[in-house]
């Protein structure tokens, strides 16, 4: 199969990973050759660090990289596409432009999913001339690491494209868990509702981000508290979440005014280096004030 991913970013590039090691020829595409070229070289770092932990042949590594091609040209990455996967910012308006300029140069029979973790698939769809082949596929970051995708159905979704979708989830080694159009799916609502209550517990002082995250890890075994996971996917990320969220299902996903300030002033979590926590290449040094 080949895969085309439009988008080079965090997301972006796991997914084009994951597919390589899987044997599918991916072309990863973003619009300036800087950014493409960040996401291979993050694709390799990713694959280096297999092979130190073990998890990863040296001709596995190869062998992937050799899958991978970058380009900034739509066509040459979807042109004999047979499945095309966005991972382009949280916009819809901007999702249905790339897809739709995806769906004008991809084959007549290519599938097109988008990674939104929250965005309604249905209003995505509708844009498309061909809504019926289109999925959501949600994937969870890391990518190369989380076992989990979502397959969101859209309205106009068929069923040869769920299967299809499904049958790509399974053949990437990953769990395709399938869930219809609603309002952020399972996980994203489910995963919000738990970080949100964990960000008002901080704010009203019930206790630290530390004993919280600890809280969860420990009494629930969860791999990563709901504060720390916040820094991770992003604050600024979570904070579009909520407020799409609070607009369909009410009040009780407001956001909280702690998340508000700290997005206002640029403390978005790891890739900024500061959020709930203060973090130094990639790691927690601290608690942020």
């Amino acid at each position: 199969m080949r895969v085309a991913v439009l988008g080079a970013g965090t997301m972006g590039h796991g997914i084009a990973q994951v597919s390589a090691m899987a044997g599918h020829d991916v072309a990863l595409r973003d619009v300036d050759d800087d950014i493409v070229q960040d996401g291979l070289d993050a694709i390799e770092s990713n694959l280096a660090g297999g092979v130190e932990r073990d998890k990863v042949t040296d001709d596995e590594m190869a062998a992937t990289l050799a899958r991978i091609e970058g380009t900034t040209d739509l066509a040459t990455a979807a042109g004999d596409a047979d499945l095309v996967v966005e991972a382009v910012p949280e916009d819809v308006e901007l999702k249905q432009n790339v897809l739709g300029e995806a769906e004008g140069v991809a084959p007549a029979d290519a599938v097109l999913a988008s990674n939104t973790s929250s965005l309604p698939v249905t209003e995505i769809a509708a844009a498309l001339e061909r809504p019926g082949q289109f999925v959501g596929l949600h994937f969870f970051n890391p990518v190369h690491i989380m076992a989990l995708v979502e397959v969101v159905v859209a309205e106009q979704t068929s069923d040869a494209t769920r299967e299809f979708a499904s049958e790509y989830v399974e053949g990437i080694e990953k769990t395709a868990v399938e869930v219809q159009d609603s309002p952020g799916f399972a996980s994203s609502r489910l995963g919000v509702a738990l970080g949100v209550e964990a960000m008002r517990m901080v704010e009203e002082g019930v206790a630290s981000p530390r004993d919280v995250d600890a809280s969860m890890e420990l009494g629930y075994n969860h791999p990563m508290g709901p504060i720390e996971l916040g820094d991770v996917v992003g604050l600024d990320v979570r904070l579009d979440i909520l407020e799409h969220l609070r607009e369909e299902l009410g009040e009780r996903f407001r956001p909280p005014q702690i998340l508000k300030r700290k997005v206002r002033a640029g403390k978005l979590g790891k890739k900024t280096g500061e959020g709930f926590y203060v973090w130094e290449d990639g790691e927690i040094v601290g608690v942020s004030e």
